[in-house]
């Protein structure tokens, strides 16, 4: 159990130094001890870093089922923040799942006045799964690495934190569809008003996620309500250029509504069905793409989020924010790599490989076969399966992001990941997720990652804490990145040793370019 009162074993020492601070914001003796503006808190050391898992941000959630976020009721007793929290409820093996989940971790090099930058993470998994406290993103040796605060944090999914219900469901569900964002907009608040008693600077918030984390973080810069909470912005491998239109959106609550057993006159009883069926009606199949379970994303409800975040322009609310925007050379590796039926193809059975729902895009296989046979003459099928599944459908949307900040005036910084990991079957490439553990600085936590791993991670790792400092990657150890531009595409090449490159791949954006692109699921 997360934040608990154990007695007086472990908390009296703390419990006596926060006495003595009155102010609640220095406190530290043999367990570090902080006074959010909520309750008073302990950690634990490791080492030189101070650790805080579990801290409560909001409320339960579990008796305000598809309302928006609250702060948490205050207490007096200092809680125990050892462990990490609950996970939000979810399908597959997340442990500890509760829908009492909204809580975040810190790791931070002292709780004193040093005023650090924070690097908030927030975490992939696309809409539907993951939470803050998965071993990769443990902050430790990142804080120590640039004297940073670290941030990681929960917030709701799937159903429970994007189902779209408020045009059937009426009073009490105007706000479903974006209650994940809305988590994550209370959790910077919380940052915003307690940080500076972790030693972090609520001034230089910097956000970085990966895979959805990314898409949720592109989706904050069109949020009004997000508005001063964050500083500058990373994404990796998450791209959110539209939302999931008010339609669409209704059309899949009510795909979940019929598969819980429900009618739309009936939709009410969604706040007090068990989790585990709503979780299991959340595997129905989606009405829009044809295809998979209910995809989730947020959702253009006309109150949490007013337009796309970045159709038909970069949002201007947000174009003050330094930005860095990166994928991975072989992103659908990660996806495909471990499917036998996605190796030793031949030219004959590779369009089986290339339909719509694998693609994202309505294009014939044949054509696509065609033209990277033009463009990659020395490419085996497996190599185009992956290269166009990537080029077409995962790295679209960080090329539209870029054009779309470089045409506002307020260009990105662009990367493309080169090195490459190690699938557990064998395969390598630079697939998606493989740059969690090189940003995190965390390769010793990867079995994928071998001889030069850490080399990138010294460059990746530096330049993420450079943004967070100065809002700028650039360090002494990276070639000069400079932003990208319409002209010449420049974008930095992260690899055991890495260089600028202009317009890397252009052959396949060009290609691709030419067909219409719809985020999927929106």
């Amino acid at each position: 159990m997360t934040l608990t009162r154990r007695g007086l074993t472990g908390a009296g020492a703390a419990a006596a130094a926060l006495a003595a601070f009155p102010s609640g914001v220095h406190a530290q003796g043999a367990l570090p001890a902080v006074r959010t503006t909520h309750g008073p808190v302990i950690g634990r050391r490791d080492s030189d870093i101070s650790v805080f898992k579990g801290l409560r941000y909001a409320d339960d959630t579990g008796y305000r089922r598809f309302l928006p976020p609250r702060p948490p009721r205050p207490w007096t007793t200092p809680m125990e923040a050892f462990d990490y929290g609950a996970a939000c409820p979810q399908r597959g093996d997340e442990p500890n799942p509760s829908e009492d989940c909204l809580f975040l971790n810190v790791w931070t090099p002292g709780t004193d006045d040093a005023r650090r930058p924070v690097m908030v993470y927030i975490h992939g998994g696309g809409y539907a799964t993951g939470s803050g406290s998965d071993p990769l993103y443990d902050g430790t040796r990142l804080a120590r690495r640039g004297d940073v605060v670290v941030v990681t944090l929960n917030h709701r999914l799937n159903i429970f934190g994007y189902g779209a219900f408020a045009r059937v469901a009426g009073e009490g569900f105007e706000d479903s569809g974006n209650l994940g964002q809305l988590d994550l907009v209370l959790a910077l608040q919380w940052v915003r008003d307690n940080i500076a008693a972790f030693g972090g600077d609520p001034g230089r918030v910097m956000l970085f996620g990966q895979s959805g984390g990314g898409a949720k973080i592109a989706t904050l810069m069109a949020m009004p309500a997000a508005d001063g909470l964050f500083h500058a912005a990373a994404t990796m491998s998450g791209q959110q250029v539209t939302a999931c239109g008010p339609i669409n959106g209704t059309a899949r609550g009510l795909a979940i509504i019929e598969a819980a057993g429900l009618t739309p006159d009936t939709a009410h009883a969604l706040k007090t069905l068990p989790v585990e069926r709503l979780l299991a009606a959340s595997a129905a199949a989606d009405p829009v793409l044809g295809y998979g379970g209910i995809n989730f994303a947020p959702l253009l409800d006309g109150r949490s989020l007013t337009r796309h975040p970045f159709y038909p322009d970069a949002p201007a609310r947000s174009a003050h924010i330094p930005m860095i925007i990166g994928n991975t050379r072989e992103e659908t590796l990660a996806f495909m790599g471990g499917d036998p039926a996605n190796a030793g193809l031949t030219w004959e059975t590779l369009p089986a490989r290339l339909t719509p729902d694998i693609l994202r895009i309505d294009i014939a296989p044949e054509m696509v076969i065609e033209g990277y046979r033009r463009m990659k003459p020395d490419w085996t099928p497996d190599q185009v399966l992956i290269g166009a599944t990537t080029a077409g459908r995962s790295w679209r949307g960080a090329v539209i992001e870029a054009e779309e900040r470089a045409r506002r005036g307020s260009p990105a910084y662009v990367y493309q990941l080169d090195f490459s990991a190690r699938l557990r079957n064998g395969r390598s490439g630079a697939y998606h997720t493989a740059d969690i553990a090189l940003v995190f600085d965390n390769v010793g936590r990867s079995e994928a990652h071998g001889p030069g791993a850490q080399a990138v991670a010294n460059v990746m790792a530096d330049a993420f804490i450079a943004l967070a400092r100065n809002g700028n990657p650039n360090h002494a150890d990276l070639p000069e990145w400079t932003p990208y531009g319409l002209e010449t595409r420049e974008t930095m090449l992260f690899d055991v040793t890495s260089r600028m490159a202009n317009d890397p791949r252009g052959d396949e954006r060009a290609f691709f370019a030419r067909i219409p692109y719809i985020q999927p699921g929106t």
